[in-house]
């Protein structure tokens, strides 16, 4: 099973233009920062934090609990000017799971409603023993010779998000999710998803696309492990000890 964590900034719309549109630079910086102090709070737990559409972003919290929750909500009420409020849902996907978590904060309130204030909301938490996190790090195949050193730096990341698009497209089909994570690197959770699935969606990018992708996938309790363990295999791809162009690690 596997827990996703929903993160939403309260009142967020309607701050931002109170008293007076605030200067988009800095509101830049706040959603930026916020983003970085999540990750670390997070990561602190050996969760993993995607920055989705910033003012909404998207955790895998496996092994977290209420008290750790909380505890992130007043370490952010305490540094900023914004409060945020989470919704927490498990299933056996992740696509599953961030649905369940959005129902969670939705049932505390609209995302610009004024009266909705840390809202902490869960459905039900993974186990921490048994429970278990799979996650994909998928990057584009050469990047550097096939766009980078022959596009335009704007029409490399073009292509870049087209790529994905279509990964959060395809995936969301069989229970993932997919999430940018800088340069041509992607990081989804496949909890549920099969090898063989994965492979037919690389595929199918490769078919519409000509860009071949590869992927690292590793297993652990918690996210930042899995993360870990699918880097590694991702590493054991580019260095070509393995002919696959999908390499899974598991935790002991």
């Amino acid at each position: 099973m596997i827990q996703i964590t929903l993160i939403q900034i309260d009142n967020y719309g309607p701050w931002t233009v109170t008293p007076g549109p605030r200067h988009e630079p800095d509101l830049q910086t706040l959603q930026s920062r916020l983003y970085g102090d999540l990750e670390r709070e997070f990561g602190a737990h050996g969760g993993i934090v995607f920055f989705n559409r910033f003012d909404n972003l998207i955790a895998i919290s496996n092994g977290m609990d209420y008290e750790d929750h909380l505890l992130i909500q007043d370490s952010i009420r305490n540094r900023y000017p914004i409060t945020i409020s989470m919704g927490i849902g498990t299933a056996k996907t992740a696509f599953e799971a961030q649905k369940i978590a959005t129902e969670m904060i939705q049932k505390g309130g609209g995302a610009q409603n004024a009266e909705r204030k840390e809202i902490l909301n869960i459905d039900s938490l993974a186990d921490k023993e048994d429970g278990e996190v799979r996650i994909a790090h998928i990057d584009i195949d050469d990047i550097t010779n096939t766009l980078t050193d022959i596009k335009t730096a704007f029409d490399t990341s073009i292509e870049v998000y087209k790529v994905l698009y279509m990964l959060m497209d395809e995936l969301s089909e069989v229970g993932s999710m997919c999430f940018f994570i800088g340069g041509d690197n992607y990081m989804a959770p496949v909890n549920n998803v099969s090898e063989e699935e994965l492979q037919k969606v690389l595929d199918n990018i490769y078919e519409k696309t000509g860009i071949h992708l590869k992927a690292g996938i590793g297993i652990g309790k918690k996210a930042l492990k899995a993360a870990d363990l699918a880097d590694i295999g991702l590493e054991e791809i580019r260095a070509k000890k393995t002919d696959s162009s999908i390499l899974v690690l598991k935790d002991n």
